[in-house]
């Protein structure tokens, strides 16, 4: 377990630099479960995740000489920003190793901060193979992202925060991924506050720590796929599973679907930009995954949020798909003058609004002298769809979905 006085002597270093992040009280979610429920905002912190902590207490307690080679860091994003933002800082060379997948907006944000990028590997731990030789073949320093105890007492700090804030939390949730962030918050809350329980989130596409846990074991698995791709981890390092295993109390899973709605949910509910892994916990509370009290204080860990723009913009539009506050349709017409206006009208009519519609006469599976013309409309819900639907075949228009 990570002493209590490393934590506290992080937190008087990070204090520095680091942003004290807001803990918002979260009010739909707390009618929603009866609970007070409280989101601590490390989407809001620099360089948009709470990586930044651990990776300028690492750096910070670098010796002269170690500085002088420069550093070198794994990681799909928020990682690699707390490592430049840092190693800028101290004005050293940074080095970061990222997985070939990584969404542009966290490569773009580790350049902006002047750190050299090497594209490699289709993971995170392919990335972090490749990084541990360039370091020895650079004489690097590597800075792990969750296995370094100097890293996890500054991740350790999100939580010494929340306790200063709000004294009478009762449940934690956060994400899991390497496990720095929870093995962290959870010694400090063991030492601290040891009847409250810690609960860690995995993404069901990266579940080996999950699988770990409840096996008591660590499990392997061959390849990781989620959206939540901070904690897109393959494999359990032995140092966080144990600190986990001493001081985690539960560990629940969830899957992409759930964690999507959770973003649009946060986006919509709560006015806040998180990305797959800042979203895990909100996410479980979503899925009734987790049993509160009455009135019990929770706070949700809402890690970081460096999404992508155009993921952003494919979770928003199944979102409304989904709740059925937008429909896509196709319907089959004479081409002939007047037949598109017909059908524009009569959507009108019920009051449905066209923001995009496409008009095709050439597709080889139509009769010649019709046209086929895909519509994608904003609705206001099941019940207007079916309106929408009635008035359409009550004029002969054979009406199918578009998936």
């Amino acid at each position: 377990m990570i002493p209590l006085s490393s934590i506290i002597e992080a937190y008087e270093r990070i204090s520095k630099i680091a942003h004290h992040t807001r803990l918002a009280f979260a009010p739909y979610l707390s009618e929603m479960t009866k609970a007070n429920i409280y989101l601590k905002q490390e989407n809001l912190q620099h360089t948009g995740a709470y990586k930044l902590r651990g990776a300028f207490n690492r750096i910070a307690l670098m010796s002269k000489d170690e500085q002088a080679k420069g550093v070198i860091a794994s990681s799909a994003g928020n990682h690699a920003q707390g490592v430049a933002y840092s190693a800028k800082h101290f004005n050293m060379r940074a080095v970061i190793v990222m997985p070939e997948a990584t969404p542009l907006l966290k490569v773009s944000g580790v350049k902006r901060l002047g750190a050299e990028i090497i594209l490699k590997g289709d993971n995170y731990d392919e990335a972090y193979s490749y990084a541990l030789k360039y370091a020895e073949e650079q004489n690097l320093f590597f800075i792990h992202p969750f296995a370094d105890d100097i890293v996890i007492a500054g991740q350790a700090t999100v939580g010494l925060e929340i306790i200063r804030e709000k004294s009478n939390i009762d449940t934690i949730i956060l994400p899991v991924g390497g496990g720095g962030l929870i093995s962290g918050v959870a010694a400090l809350y063991k030492q601290m506050k040891p009847n409250v329980r810690i609960i860690g989130v995995v993404a069901q596409g990266a579940p080996a720590m999950y699988h770990s846990f409840m096996s008591k074991k660590i499990q392997t698995i061959k390849n990781v796929h989620t959206i939540a791709d901070g904690i897109a981890v393959r494999d359990v390092n032995p140092k966080n599973f144990g600190y986990i295993l001493e001081s985690v109390d539960e560990m629940l899973m969830v899957d992409d679907e759930e964690i999507a709605n959770a973003i649009l949910y946060l986006l919509e509910n709560q006015k806040v930009i998180v990305e797959g892994a800042g979203a895990v916990g909100v996410a479980a509370l979503l899925q009734h995954k987790i049993n509160l009290k009455p009135h019990e204080n929770v706070a949700i860990i809402l890690s970081g949020g460096n999404i992508d723009v155009t993921m952003l913009g494919v979770i928003i539009e199944k979102g409304l798909l989904k709740s059925q506050r937008k429909m896509k349709i196709s319907i089959v017409l004479i081409d002939k003058p007047g037949s598109l206006k017909r059908l524009t009208d009569i959507l009108s009519k019920v009051g449905a609004n066209i923001v995009q519609i496409d008009y095709d006469r050439t597709s080889t599976s139509l009769d010649y002298g019709n046209a086929i013309v895909t519509l994608s409309i904003e609705t206001r819900g099941g019940e207007h769809q079916k309106e929408i639907r009635a008035e359409l075949e009550k004029h002969k228009f054979e009406v199918n979905d578009v998936t």
